[in-house]
Parts: C-alpha cells; sequence; structure tokens
C-alpha cells in the first residue's frame, strides 16, 4: 500500500473530494487522458501534500558548500558536506499551518 492510499483510507473526506473530481472531469471513459488532467486540480493538491509528509527520499542529495557561509546563524566553512532533510523541510512551522496534519487545501491556494 503506497502512502498515498493510507493518507485516503485515513481522510475520508479527501478521498470522496477527489472521486467526485475525478468522475466530473473523465466521467464515463475507460481512460483517463493528460488532457483530463489538466483540470484536476484537487488531484494536484492531494499529490503535493502526500509527498510533503512522505518525501520519496527523506534527505537530499548531499552539497558541498563552495565558500564559507552563514545559514540561519549556523556557520558553515568551504569545503563541508552538507545534507538537506526534505521530511523536516516538508513540516516546517515557518512554512505551513498545521505541519503534522494531512489538508490538501493548503496547495489549492496558489490556483
Amino acid at each position: 500500500m503506497s502512502e498515498l492510499d493510507s493518507e485516503l483510507l485515513k481522510h475520508s473526506k479527501v478521498m470522496k473530494k477527489l472521486q467526485n473530481e475525478v468522475r466530473e472531469i473523465v466521467g464515463n471513459k475507460a481512460e483517463v487522458t493528460e488532457d483530463d488532467l489538466v483540470g484536476m486540480h484537487y488531484l494536484r493538491a492531494v499529490i503535493k501534500e502526500t509527498l510533503r509528509l512522505h518525501p520519496p527520499v527523506p534527505l537530499l542529495l548531499p552539497r558541498m558548500a563552495t565558500q564559507d557561509v552563514n545559514v540561519n546563524g549556523y556557520s558553515i566553512k568551504a569545503n563541508t558536506q552538507v545534507l538537506v532533510s526534505a521530511w523536516q523541510i516538508g513540516r516546517d512551522p515557518k512554512s505551513y499551518n498545521k505541519p503534522e496534519e494531512y489538508e490538501p487545501e493548503k496547495f489549492l491556494l496558489n490556483i
């Protein structure tokens, strides 16, 4: 079972809203096409929210500082390998209201 499946099972209102969007756009067609996907804004929000809470890789690729730098009060010397936590970025309360809650609607504000 994927992370998306488990989130949709835990959040029945989200699943119902997503099902309604897909049924409204696809209708009785046997296959979903790329043209159908263009109008599925809620599906896009559900996918983004799932990836925010469940990144496929918790740490991004290692980076190397090319010069001395200060990041958020931390001094990082040149030639230091830096690992960035995608998991933590997705749960940053400065970036997201209620960062631990599954709410795809937070990604609909940009439409």
